[in-house]
């Protein structure tokens, strides 16, 4: 389906677009901490969301 060299690239980018996101949020949080007060509760709720979707994928594949 995917060649070696794409699977590389899409790794690569998905770890080093990680990175940049993590970095920036870090620097973004001790400027401005007012505005990422609660942030993590958003975080909570994508992943929440985000598993619902795989379990009802998965329990409607039967």
């Amino acid at each position: 389906m995917f060649s070696n060299g794409q699977l590389i690239f899409a790794l690569l980018f998905a770890v080093g677009f990680t990175l940049i996101v993590i970095l920036s949020y870090r620097s973004d949080k001790k400027k401005l901490p007012n505005y990422f007060k609660g942030s993590y509760k958003i975080l909570i709720g994508f992943f929440v969301a985000f598993s619902l979707l795989v379990l009802i994928k998965y329990l409607t594949q039967k």
